[in-house]
């Protein structure tokens, strides 16, 4: 890999060598990337394909690092890092179209629509990830997921070509999407709102606030839900029900405070956590003959 010729292409504050991925992942683990590029527009990110296509580098894409694992061996060749901020407001037929970049965080975009009086995004609100990660993972809570606003998504294909498909194009199902098992990078999305009241919106974002504040254990380093739901199960009472609660391998535990959430209590590794998901995997089948998958990418 010629950094030298990656500079060219990219603003040099933006590439990182041999980085530690810890530092990109909300589990705070992993190892190092050989290189980490932060891409901030549509023409770095066609320069950096055609360059890693030219010279046959391995990429891998990430959002804000919310919902994986990365290994403690790193990943090699270059990361990319999706930072693209756009937004735009129109009004269509009483409704509020916003189109964000797949850059933008759904946290400062909910924050953003309630200083602007806009409901339906505050089931997202508590969300750790970017717009573009809630797409690919059909990100949900309280009842309501991506799927209910997203209108369309523009993404870009591995040949650089643009495209743009509707909602329902976008094969949306439980936790996943078309973009789970396709190399398309989500440039932007139109997502589809409309006119609330302030105290309304505030009301509700406080409440999913709290009950993540009381249910989850958001004061550990994580990856959010470790687990899918189950089609007729609960998968985190499977693992309350097993004992499971508070088992550790390594600095990995399965947390006090719902069991559907594998924490890194003291520097865990990787392999800490991937040796714990197993376990929990297997006791919850010898115990349920339930097979539970996980929620978390490991790359």
């Amino acid at each position: 890999m010629d950094i030298k010729k990656i500079q060219k292409l990219i603003p040099k504050e933006n590439i990182y060598i041999n980085e530690p991925m810890s530092k990109h992942t909300s589990f705070k683990i992993g190892g190092p990337a050989e290189c980490f590029i932060k891409v901030k527009n549509i023409e770095q990110l066609r320069n950096i394909l055609e360059y890693a296509k030219k010279e046959n580098i391995k990429l891998t894409i990430i959002g804000n690092g919310s919902n994986i694992l990365v290994s403690d061996q790193g990943i090699q060749g270059i990361v990319l890092k999706i930072d693209i901020e756009k937004l735009e407001e129109k009004i269509e037929d009483e409704k509020i179209i916003l189109t964000v970049g797949s850059g933008v965080k759904l946290g400062a975009l909910a924050q953003k629509c309630l200083k602007e009086e806009i409901t339906g995004l505050e089931f997202a609100s508590g969300i750790p990830g970017t717009i573009g990660g809630a797409i690919r993972m059909n990100a949900g809570a309280h009842g309501s997921e991506m799927k209910d606003i997203v209108k369309t998504v523009t993404y870009m294909d591995r040949n650089t070509e643009i495209h743009k498909i509707t909602n329902e194009q976008a094969e949306f199902e439980y936790r996943k999407s078309l973009f789970v098992n396709s190399d398309y990078i989500i440039l932007e999305t139109e997502i589809q709102l409309k006119k609330g009241k302030l105290e309304e919106i505030k009301e509700k974002m406080t409440e999913y606030a709290n009950y993540r504040k009381e249910k989850q254990p958001i004061e550990y380093p994580s990856a959010g839900s470790t687990f899918k739901r189950g089609i007729d199960f609960i998968t985190a009472k499977l693992i309350d029900e097993c004992g499971l609660k508070g088992y550790q391998i390594g600095g990995a535990q399965i947390s006090e405070k719902h069991a559907g959430f594998i924490i890194n209590k003291e520097n865990a590794t990787a392999k800490d956590v991937i040796e714990l998901m197993e376990y929990t995997k297997e006791q919850v089948y010898n115990k349920f003959g339930k097979i539970i998958e996980q929620e978390i990418e490991i790359i």
